[in-house]
């Protein structure tokens, strides 16, 4: 099974964990530091293979992930992060490895009589958002399925369902005390970072994102990360937090399948409106915070001339 290099796809925005843990130039001792805390092990970075299988936009239209990396050619782990929890994960989950297991496989190996051996797929979701949620839970595809009526449940009632994933939900919320968080120090020092940028943003801290690096730096938490990428986590934080932007560009996308298809000029019109509506109503909240306009404007795609208008 031939696996095929990456190329670095930077067309959405990262956020500090996914850089942290897969793509900063520490990535891959923060990652294995990750794998032995979820196992158990103690696998050597430097000795040990992993390679990013993530899903691009490129190839893939809409279809990207997290965190996918191949250890050692046998074991993919797929890591989604979120601060709101997503009933559907196991359902995109089964749509990211079919898409994985498609990119690592040839067509010769999938028609040919052979059987292809396939890594084993292991699924993540790291919750860091304020609602209360379990230290940490299971998500099942089959949670899903339609509910059968009573004669079709008897005939599965012994029987396992034909299809199944399962997502480990991982609460990592510093109250929580995961103790994952004892076992990586890189994950560790990443949610005490979090929880310093969700304090200045509640208390209504001016700038809360720079101050946040500050304090986190001479702190120790992550400090030599943010020393070198203060710039660059201070614009994730600012797309990261985005969240009214992220919900309006995510319904654009969606509608614009549709506009392909239909080519219906008055969607397009009354999409376009929406879309500068939920921009600017997230600009007012962005002002609220305290950040600057050059900030606001970065992140929304809003002229300054329009920022200053609010």
């Amino acid at each position: 099974m031939q696996i095929p290099q990456e190329k670095t796809n930077r067309n959405y925005k990262d956020s500090v964990f996914v850089d942290l843990f897969a793509h900063d130039i520490n990535a891959k001792e923060n990652f294995i530091s990750l794998y032995n805390a979820l196992h158990g092990t103690n696998l050597d970075a430097k000795t040990t293979g992993v390679q990013p299988v993530m899903l691009e936009q490129v190839l893939y239209m809409k279809y990207y992930n997290d965190i996918a990396m191949l250890i050692d050619g046998k074991i993919v782990i797929l890591i989604e992060h979120q601060s709101t929890i997503n009933q559907n994960m196991p359902f995109r989950f089964l749509e990211y490895i079919a898409r994985i297991y498609e990119k690592i496989t040839t067509k010769d190996e999938k028609f040919g009589r052979k059987l292809v051996k396939l890594p084993v797929p292991e699924f993540y979701v790291f919750y860091n958002g304020k609602d209360d949620y379990p230290t940490e839970s299971v998500m099942k595809l089959s949670d899903a399925f339609m509910q059968l009526d009573d004669e079709l449940k008897n005939q599965l009632e012994n029987a396992n369902y034909p299809l199944e994933i399962s997502v480990k939900v991982i609460n990592i919320n510093v109250d929580k005390e995961n103790p994952i968080l004892k076992h990586c120090e890189a994950l560790k020092q990443y949610s005490e970072f979090i929880e310093q940028v969700r304090y200045n943003i509640e208390s209504a801290v001016p700038e809360p994102f720079t101050t946040a690096i500050k304090q986190a730096i001479k702190k120790g938490f992550l400090s030599d990360y943010l020393n070198r990428k203060s710039t660059e986590v201070q614009n994730m934080l600012l797309a990261e937090y985005d969240y009214d932007t992220d919900i309006a560009v995510q319904r654009k996308e969606a509608f614009e399948d549709g506009i392909s298809i239909g080519r219906n000029e008055g969607i397009s019109i009354g999409l376009s409106q929406g879309v500068q509506q939920a921009k600017l109503e997230t600009a007012k909240n962005l002002l609220s915070i305290g950040l600057s306009q050059d900030q606001i404007a970065s992140v929304t795609g809003l002229s300054i001339e329009e920022i200053e208008k609010l």
